[in-house]
């Protein structure tokens, strides 16, 4: 059986983080290999692997890397299939790796996860490969389903700690199957809706939007777009969402605090690209706010502004089951690399 993920680690010493990506592969019944590979010190191994492993079907890759962690840059150089980006903290936090690997220039996206959050690299890895498997889609909702059961616990188990005076828990019914129902994961597969969400958080988020959108055009990629803020009108949202839940994946594009990947996570389990817009700080708020999700609900963050990008790995995600869009994307990626443009 070949592998659908291949998991590369820049050194053996992050070798903990890919055990959280493994653990979840496992759970989720999804076949991986595991290499370890120097950007650096082994470049040609890293070539050799990637290549291979795309000719031979590998879907999705995830790069796991500390310091200056130009691994999975570089396996993002040599395919044309999505790559996951785990930085490791090593050194300063592990803010040195995480802005080496989010940081790419057009053509070349890396889906950036949370630092050392080798979990969520793999849960973005099983959305990606669920887009075109149904069976996939069923396990992530289960699992979802699980970690609303682990919170309930810890909530439970906190409740007891509380004997003040004047503390009053109040019961609210809420419904356990929060998730998506499976009815609508076989909707997902509906030719009637387009293919991806684009969502704005603001009027000031446009620029980078019809950037997004300019690049899924020239990639042949169905998409609509849409200017709305779940802090603002939460309930427009939620009614946003239900209306999208058939489309395969949502481009979230925010500045500031960037709640909307978030909110847009929190209804769905298809993958959700984040791009971070450079309001204020630099971007730096928006990029840290999309990137450091919790355990299960990762977002597929990319640079400041990179919303070119954005269509690019939305690309790359749809071309895994449809023959068409990897056709468009190595056209475009070709004429990317040509002297004259």
């Amino acid at each position: 059986m070949e592998p659908k993920v291949m998991i590369i680690l820049g050194s053996a010493s992050d070798f903990n983080v890919a055990e959280k990506s493994i653990g979840i592969l496992e759970i989720l019944g999804i076949s991986y290999d595991v290499r370890v590979a120097s950007a650096h010190r082994t470049h040609e191994k890293v070539k050799k692997i990637v290549e291979e492993s795309t000719a031979n079907g590998v879907e999705v890759f995830i790069g796991i890397a500390g310091l200056s962690a130009h691994l999975p840059g570089i396996i993002a150089a040599n395919t044309y299939k999505p790559v996951v980006g785990v930085p490791v903290s090593v050194k300063l936090g592990g803010l040195d790796a995480l802005f080496a690997i989010v940081q790419m220039p057009v053509g070349a996206p890396v889906a950036t996860v949370g630092i050392d959050r080798g979990e969520n690299g793999a849960i973005l890895a099983a959305q990606i490969v669920g887009i075109h498997d149904a069976g996939i889609r069923t396990k992530l909702s289960k699992m979802r389903r699980e970690f609303f059961f682990k919170l309930k616990n810890d909530e439970e188990q906190l409740a007891e700690k509380l004997t003040g005076n004047y503390y009053s828990r109040h019961s609210f019914e809420i419904d356990e199957l929060e998730t998506t129902k499976e009815d609508d994961l076989v909707e997902s597969d509906d030719t009637g809706y387009p293919d991806v969400a684009v969502i704005a958080g603001s009027y000031s988020d446009i620029k980078i939007a019809k950037k997004t959108t300019k690049f899924l055009d020239k990639l042949r990629i169905t998409y609509n777009t849409s200017v709305i803020s779940p802090i603002r009108h939460p309930k427009k949202f939620e009614k946003f969402m239900e209306e999208t839940k058939a489309v395969k994946l949502y481009i979230a594009i925010s500045g500031l605090s960037a709640h909307v990947t978030g909110a847009v996570v929190g209804f769905t389990e298809k993958p959700v690209i984040g791009v971070p817009c450079n309001i204020r700080l630099g971007g730096l708020d928006a990029l840290l706010s999309m990137v450091n999700m919790p355990p299960g609900v990762p977002v597929a963050t990319l640079g400041i502004d990179s919303g070119g990008n954005a269509a690019i790995l939305t690309a790359e995600m749809l071309g895994i089951g449809d023959a068409n869009i990897k056709q468009e994307l190595l056209d475009f990626k070709g004429n990317m690399n040509c002297p004259d443009n």
